[in-house]
């Protein structure tokens, strides 16, 4: 059964990409997200590819690997695709699912138009990537 607008905005607050966006801003979100299944072993994004969204695991799991090589498996409110729907370059990695995986993707021209309309969610957004890469980063050191 798809999600209605509550319930998508009910899977993206799951995210912590979307910490911070106020309930407005989760709601219009939420209004341009597309809910997709993908069977077990359907490569979701593909390294090398440039990228036309990014997605948001609702449920299910995803293997993330990088020239071949297991980097990462992610599960629900992990999120996928975003550096390149950002900066237009080809992917850096290759997503896939393990199970069955339901996401919500967002295109690059729709999340492209929530940010410029609301500014509050790019800075939210902007904060979570931070996070994120501060968070590999000291990964890194250890």
């Amino acid at each position: 059964m798809a999600l209605d607008v509550d319930g998508k905005v009910g899977r993206l607050a799951a995210a912590r990409l979307f910490d911070g966006v106020d309930a407005a801003g989760m709601a219009r979100i939420a209004d341009v997200a597309v809910e997709v299944d993908f069977a077990p072993g359907h490569v979701i994004a593909r390294q090398g590819d440039i990228g036309s969204g990014f997605f948001v695991i609702t449920a299910g799991r995803v293997r993330v690997t990088r020239d071949g090589r297991p980097i990462a498996d992610l599960g629900p409110g992990d999120f996928f695709g975003e550096l390149s729907v950002l900066d237009g370059q080809p992917r850096t990695a290759q997503v896939s699912a393990i199970d069955p995986t339901t996401c919500l993707a967002l295109s690059t021209w729709e999340f492209e138009s929530v940010v410029r309309e609301r500014p509050d969610v790019a800075l939210a957004i902007l904060r979570g990537l931070a996070t994120r890469l501060r968070e590999l980063t000291e990964a890194d050191r250890h």
